[in-house]
């Protein structure tokens, strides 16, 4: 035994690869190794014999197999630092940059429109992009004879056979949320409705889909005045810079009296820089609440009168990042994006737009 075990100790420590530890194993104790046919010779010994014999064999034979686990796992540990020698890696290494989506500049300035109207204590109200006939027109004070209203201006919702009520329609502005909002709410109310619209045209400054955010205000002594007041607020904290604005009469189904709104601009080298110059540029259209709009959402015009605006998210987006083409904004083109989006952690700011 003296002997056998010295013979594959030795060899057993000289292994270079594991196929010689494994050839080793076979010939010491594997079925037909020295060890094992030393142990089937215990059946041929007296009792007093196998005493001495039997724990001498399977201490060899453990004592084997623990010197092959470790040769094995000693072969493992230089073959990992041979192949981490050439295979390393520097850990200290900054990671490789992984590109980032964007905020889209419509979310974005959606945000920044809201921070702005929340400082000056109006709310968020929002309804259904699919609305009745009566809420999208008839309780706005659009008749039935309204340009609106025709097919080529409206995207209208298709009825079943034999359902002769008035077609629903893709809202073609927010004013229905002031509707149901009133309905609701009740005066005085201050709230704005920012969001998705509707509307059959196509070109360079519209889309069959755009957004748009309108402003209502109700009180007892609410005035012109007031609307000029919260639009020249509004547009200094967007833009940033002083901006004067200038109303011209108009006409609006839903307001009386109606203006439509312009900032003051100037255009050099095929931009647009608001603030300065002596040029106007038209953003928004705004009014007095029409008396029959109030009344639609169930306010009395004899104790309450109020302002309404509107404008286009998208336009003033154009107006202030440079963005030359509305119809790039729905076209979903990852370069677009890249360029004129805005990371996670742009905040809107009341007076910068956003701050990084």
């Amino acid at each position: 035994m003296d002997e056998l075990r010295g013979k594959y100790i030795e060899a057993i420590a000289g292994a270079a690869d594991e196929a010689a530890l494994e050839e080793l194993r076979l010939a010491a104790v594997g079925k037909k190794g020295e060890v094992s046919l030393k142990m089937r010779e215990l059946g041929k010994m007296s009792p007093e014999e196998r005493q001495v014999a039997g724990p001498a064999l399977n201490a060899l034979k453990d004592e084997i197999n623990t010197a092959l686990t470790a040769r094995k796992v000693a072969l493992a540990d230089a073959a990992l630092d041979e192949r981490l020698k050439t295979e390393w890696l520097d850990v200290t290494l900054p990671s490789r940059p992984r590109r980032q989506g964007t905020i889209h500049p419509v979310s974005q300035v959606t945000e920044e429109v809201t921070a702005i109207f929340a400082d000056m204590g109006f709310a968020v109200a929002e309804g259904p992009q699919i609305e009745t006939d009566w809420y999208n027109f008839d309780a706005l004070n659009i008749p039935g004879h309204h340009p609106a209203r025709a097919e080529m201006d409206t995207f209208y919702m298709a009825r079943g056979e034999g359902d002769n009520r008035p077609p629903h329609v893709l809202r073609t502005h927010t004013s229905p949320v002031q509707i149901r909002s009133m309905e609701a709410g009740g005066a005085p109310t201050r709230i704005i409705c920012p969001g998705r619209v509707y509307r059959a045209d196509y070109d360079q400054t519209h889309t069959p889909m755009f957004h748009q955010v309108e402003g209502l205000a109700i009180d007892r002594d609410i005035s012109m005045a007031n609307l000029k007041w919260v639009l020249e607020e509004f547009f200094t904290a967007y833009f940033g810079t002083n901006v004067k604005t200038r109303f011209r009469a108009s006409h609006f189904p839903f307001t009386e009296p109606s203006a439509e709104v312009d900032i003051q601009c100037s255009f050099e080298g095929g931009t647009v820089k608001v603030g300065e110059g002596d040029d106007w540029l038209e953003v928004l259209g705004s009014g007095m609440v029409h008396p029959d709009v109030l009344r639609a959402g169930k306010i009395d015009p004899d104790e309450w009168q109020g302002f309404a605006f509107g404008m286009g998210i998208d336009r003033i987006a154009m107006l202030k990042y440079g963005i030359p083409d509305l119809r790039a904004f729905f076209e979903s083109d990852l370069r677009w994006l890249r360029h004129y989006g805005f990371a996670a952690l742009d905040v809107p700011t009341l007076h910068a737009g956003v701050s990084r």
